[in-house]
């Protein structure tokens, strides 16, 4: 834990604050395009047998050859930030459209990159006809689990042997550690979780299967939920291999410095890790202050990854600022990513370029 054990942390304002800087190296001026001379990210996180990824907008990544040349350059694995949830695999009932996830496999295999699978099951972005035909009661409950079935088992058979992960279910619990009131627990309760995970295995057997939230970077009551829950599905003998932590995380926030201690629980488990969406917004004009927080944001969650050898990937949610999803859900906030709207790497590139260089942390 380089970073966590070096960066002395004091609160101010409600915050916690970083006192360590960003080192010279991490913030040398680079002009857009611009890279340093040596290895690529994924050829440093290599080495210490970490994927490193990014999510990939498949427009961006159609119409934007430099967005292309760094998405196929600098990461070993890639995540579809869209076009695997089940609005767009099945817009209208038993109506697959493969389409853009295959351009995204065909584009990884074309770059020797591993591919996230993102995400079977959520309770967001479902298409009009699931939702309204729970709604009105046109779907029963019953025809709902066979609904979910089919869906997920068609959707893994597909990508069989072309994932390493998929994040089977997302988002299933509320902050207190509840569980969320989504249509799925509403309609099924909570055996749908297992069901899930079952369903999946069957359909592609070696894929690893992970839960996924946000806001579990530390040990708290969510996060506490999910270790229970995974403990409590493989004693029954469901297969789940890991623990997804988003790292959506913001400059205005304290940082969560118990990650240690939440990787370790799970890994004392048998269950592995990854970072899945890490990103790290400010409020809006950025600073000199915010940016170096930012680079000490993103450096140590990927030092707490480092230092774990059961954290086995670490997935930025987009790289350049231009394509980020913050902007329009967060308002008056932005600049989550390592790379600005021009391409050139940010304070936050320098940092996790520095930290993979570093290697693992025994």
């Amino acid at each position: 834990m380089k970073h966590l054990r070096a960066a002395a942390a004091v609160m101010a304002s409600g915050a916690l604050l970083f006192t360590g800087a960003v080192t010279s190296a991490q913030a040398a001026p680079a002009g857009p395009h611009h890279h340093t001379k040596g290895a690529p990210l994924k050829a440093l996180a290599n080495r210490d047998h970490l994927l490193f990824g990014t999510a990939v907008n498949m427009d961006a990544l159609a119409e934007d050859a430099t967005y292309r040349k760094i998405t196929a350059r600098e990461f070993s694995s890639v995540t579809a930030e869209n076009v695997m949830k089940w609005e767009t695999l099945q817009p209208q009932r038993g109506v697959y459209d493969f389409t853009q996830g295959d351009a995204l496999v065909n584009f990884a295999r074309s770059n020797g990159q591993a591919v996230r699978g993102h995400t079977l099951l959520w309770h967001n972005q479902l298409p009009g006809w699931l939702t309204s035909g729970v709604a009105d009661g046109s779907i029963s409950k019953d025809e709902l689990r066979q609904i979910l079935r089919e869906h997920i088992t068609t959707v893994a058979k597909h990508y069989k042997g072309k994932l390493y992960q998929w994040d089977v279910v997302n988002e299933v619990f509320e902050e207190d550690g509840s569980y969320r009131q989504s249509l799925w627990y509403q309609q099924l309760g909570p055996s749908y979780i297992a069901d899930a995970f079952r369903w999946a295995h069957q359909a592609d057997p070696h894929a690893k299967l992970y839960v996924n939230d946000y806001n579990v970077e530390g040990v708290n009551a969510k996060s506490t939920a999910y270790y229970n829950l995974v403990k409590d599905l493989r004693a029954q003998g469901v297969k789940v291999d890991g623990f997804g932590i988003q790292g959506h995380l913001g400059t205005q926030y304290g940082f969560p410095g118990d990650i240690p201690a939440n990787l370790k629980r799970f890994a004392d488990i048998g269950v592995e890790s990854s970072f899945t969406e890490v990103d790290v917004r400010g409020v809006m004009p950025m600073d000199e202050t915010k940016l170096n927080r930012q680079a000490e944001y993103f450096s140590g969650m990927l030092d707490a990854c480092l230092d774990q050898r059961k954290c086995t990937s670490f997935t930025i949610w987009g790289f350049a600022d231009q394509y980020s999803w913050v902007p329009g859900v967060f308002s008056g906030e932005g600049s989550a990513n390592i790379y600005d709207e021009n391409y050139a790497p940010k304070p936050s590139y320098w940092a996790v370029r520095e930290e993979l260089a570093g290697g693992r942390n025994d």
